[in-house]
């Protein structure tokens, strides 16, 4: 078995053994097998595609090229979440520990914001001290004590999607379906997890732009974690408009707190409610949808969610005083209100135009080296089919600088359109579907 052979034959369109996937995996996260040739076979998969046998073997390879979460001695069933990004998506701050004040066990492995989308490290590491560095053993330790950890991923996880990932990034190979899977499921399945609840974006502000290839990529990602032993709920969702008012880190932060608290109801507290609740009902703690939504309310009702949240925070270093009092959080240097030019309803929102906005602003990266300001960002007053008058404000805008704040402000109201009639915004939630794992 060689690397040539295996290319030539991917190139002709022909399918690969796992044992062919599993030599370029494991040859090339070695260093036995070169750059250019892990560069072809990227290519050649991409052009010709893999299927759901092929896809599900690259996963398992990909997974195996390291270590995984050894939760044997944690009792309960496991269950995390995924979400393929967006703007404005703060759902893991509040669903995590809505689920675990349920009774589910949630170890999060995830990741950093690049471009218009946030990453929920970012914020949580927005709150002062909050560590998702820490090592394994002690991430296990606080998932055995409160129910939940949330952590990014340690060089020991899936190391060969670290390493192809970055080979994708610089040879055109990032929008495939299959590796796009093969990477979400590698790193999810090393948390020895049985049920997933995977949240696929579909809209201007999501890498799957229409809802085509979002259920394309939600059944590749479902029938995947299926042939490895996980029971998928599987959601696609809106991101036409950004997620909840509030976009930025810290902003971010504010917003799940309120929700925790039972004191702001909208698009963000449907969404994360739902995606909780199926996280419930996997964990088998509820026997339908509608029990466990009230189970999922519940928690935020009585006030154990957000002491969740609390104690997840102290027990990773957090200063906890801040999300008990976000108002004591320091400020951001300047400030930009946007109001309406027009009288109307506002009938789209460019939310990848919004995202690049709060990006400029300081909430984001250009790249990964980039410092990221966790005051930055932007809060909303109206979205997507509401009526606003003339002067009424839309938005306010959180920068450390003014200028930086003003050229913000110009690129959300560029984003922006109004029309004269209700536009009617549609549902949060398009489409949800249960795939039961292959046993």
């Amino acid at each position: 078995m060689n690397a040539v052979e295996i290319i030539k034959k991917k190139r002709d369109g022909l399918q690969l053994s796992a044992g062919e996937i599993q030599f370029i995996v494991q040859g090339y996260t070695s260093g036995d097998i070169p750059d250019y040739q892990a560069s072809a076979f990227l290519m050649a998969a991409f052009l010709k595609g893999l299927n759901t046998e092929e896809t599900a073997h690259l996963t398992s390879a990909m997974l195996n090229s390291g270590s995984k979460l050894d939760l044997s001695r944690i009792d309960g069933v496991k269950v995390d979440k995924h979400s393929t990004g967006g703007v404005g998506d703060k759902t893991s701050l509040i669903l995590a520990p809505i689920a675990a004040a349920a009774g589910v066990k949630v170890p999060m492995i995830s990741g950093r914001g690049l471009g218009h989308t946030g990453g929920t490290l970012d914020k949580l590491e927005s709150i002062p001290g909050f560590r998702t560095d820490i090592p394994v053993e002690r991430a296990i330790e606080i998932l055995q004590k409160t129910g939940a950890v949330l952590i990014g991923q340690t060089k020991e996880i899936a190391p060969a999607d670290k390493l192809f990932y970055a080979l994708r990034d610089v040879t055109a190979t990032v929008e495939s379906i299959p590796l796009i899977t093969a990477s979400i499921m590698s790193k999810k399945l090393a948390e020895d997890i049985s049920g997933l609840v995977m949240d696929v974006k579909t809209g201007s502000g999501a890498f799957m732009k229409n809802f085509h290839d979002a259920s394309r990529l939600a059944e590749s990602l479902a029938f995947t974690a299926n042939k490895l032993g996980v029971d998928v709920h599987c959601f696609i969702t809106n991101m036409d408009r950004p997620l909840g008012d509030y976009v930025g880190n810290w902003l971010e932060v504010v917003e799940s707190i309120k929700i925790l608290r039972g004191e702001l109801k909208n698009d963000l507290s449907e969404l994360s409610l739902s995606l909780a609740a199926s996280m419930i009902e996997l964990a088998g703690i509820a026997s339908s949808g509608a029990e466990s939504i009230k189970i999922a309310e519940r928690t935020i009702a009585d006030g154990s969610a957000f002491e969740k949240f609390i104690e997840i925070a102290a027990l990773q270093g957090a200063e906890t005083e801040f999300l008990r009092q976000p108002e004591r959080y320091p400020k951001a240097a300047a400030s930009v209100i946007c109001d309406s030019p027009e009288e109307g309803f506002i009938s789209n929102m460019d939310t990848y135009g919004i995202g690049m906005a709060a990006l400029h602003a300081g909430a984001g990266r250009f790249k990964k080296e980039d410092s990221i300001d966790p005051s930055a960002g932007i809060i909303f007053y109206k979205k997507t089919g509401q009526f606003v008058r003339k002067g009424e404000q839309i938005c306010e805008v959180f920068s450390g600088s003014m200028q930086l704040a003003e050229k913000a402000a110009v690129m959300i109201m560029e984003s922006i359109s109004f029309s004269a009639s209700d536009p009617e915004p549609g549902d949060i939630i398009l489409s949800r579907k249960f795939y039961p794992a292959v046993k």
